[in-house]
């Protein structure tokens, strides 16, 4: 049996596999919007052509320093992510700002698709005319889930 090499700058379908595990791993009480199953998807492949191109900021403090700052973008967190204390103020943040943020299931999945071995629990995907198209699907679909309350 011999393994084949994958391109290494190639984005396929499949590629991008949201693993079970992570699915069925229990989330925080404030992950609402959370994104269904499709949307996540379509979220972690825009995340990693913005990482591919260097457009995006991750982390709680450098998420957080560029929103003060007035950048723009979409904010994706981790719904997985405990204690809730760590980021509870960004959803706050952004719709004081009127950024468009969404919640996915899993820390895991949202680091590997930045390209980053760590989990990570949020970030912001800056908009970039080399995944314009990706990126204006993923807004229009985060603006229209429905906001809690």
């Amino acid at each position: 049996m011999t393994k084949t090499k994958k391109e290494k700058g190639s984005i396929e379908e499949d590629e991008i596999e949201i693993k079970e595990e992570s699915v069925s791993a229990p989330l925080n009480q404030i992950s609402d919007p959370l994104a269904p199953r499709k949307l996540s998807k379509k979220l972690y492949k825009c995340v990693k052509k913005a990482a591919k191109v260097k457009n995006i900021r991750r982390g709680v403090k450098e998420v957080q320093k560029f929103i003060n700052k007035g950048e723009r973008g979409v904010v994706v967190l981790a719904g997985d992510t405990l204690p809730i204390d760590v980021y509870c103020h960004l959803p706050v943040m952004c719709e004081d700002r009127n950024l468009p943020y969404v919640y996915v299931p899993s820390k895991v999945d949202l680091g590997s698709s930045a390209g980053s071995k760590r989990p990570t629990c949020v970030i912001l995907i800056k908009p970039h005319p080399d995944y314009q198209e990706a990126y204006d699907e993923c807004v229009d679909q985060v603006t229209a889930l429905p906001k809690p309350l």
